[in-house]
């Protein structure tokens, strides 16, 4: 699928392509959450959730993740979970350097598309409380806050978080 000019957004199938997917998490989790979360809390997330092991299984049960390019080099991914009638956008990270580019808005788009071609009448997705602009985006984009969500991760780590929600209308665009 074509974004805006020199946006691509891909499919993730191959294993290559879990690869280069589990390298940009790498970078984007270290440089954005070190300063949220901590080290050894991105560093067991890494392992146990963005590792290309870990990837591949959440695709074998049902995770949809798509690359995003840019001029054809990799800066972003998200991953889309179909569960009953919504869609979770289990993840959209872009690199730095990508950021403030309409990557994460084209993301956000073409899950409200995938939401309507699948009947879905919610895109929801939990961010890190304390991750005061990605809030900020997600409400300027029409997200409510839903409620809070803290979930136990193990080895002594939760993600504490809120659950944001949007209604997709059913209408094409």
């Amino acid at each position: 699928m074509r974004g805006t000019a020199d946006t691509e957004i891909l499919p993730v199938r191959s294993e290559a392509e879990i690869a280069r997917t589990a390298a940009l998490a790498r970078t984007i989790w270290r440089e954005h959450y070190l300063p949220i979360i901590g080290e050894r809390q991105v560093e067991y997330m890494l392992e146990t959730v963005q590792s290309p092991a870990a990837i591949a299984g959440q695709i074998r049960e049902g995770s949809n993740y798509f690359l995003m390019l840019s001029d054809g080099i990799d800066a972003g991914y998200f991953a889309l979970v179909r569960k009953a009638d919504a869609v979770m956008l289990s993840k959209l990270y872009v690199e730095r350097a990508h950021r403030h580019s309409g990557m994460g808005i084209e993301a956000v788009a073409f899950a409200e598309s995938y939401c309507r071609a699948h009947g879905a009448a919610t895109l929801w997705l939990t961010v890190n409380k304390n991750n005061a602009s990605a809030v900020a985006w997600y409400e300027r984009r029409g997200f409510v806050i839903a409620g809070p969500l803290v979930q136990d991760i193990g080895q002594g780590y939760v993600m504490d978080d809120y659950r944001m929600e949007k209604v997709i209308s059913s209408e094409k665009r």
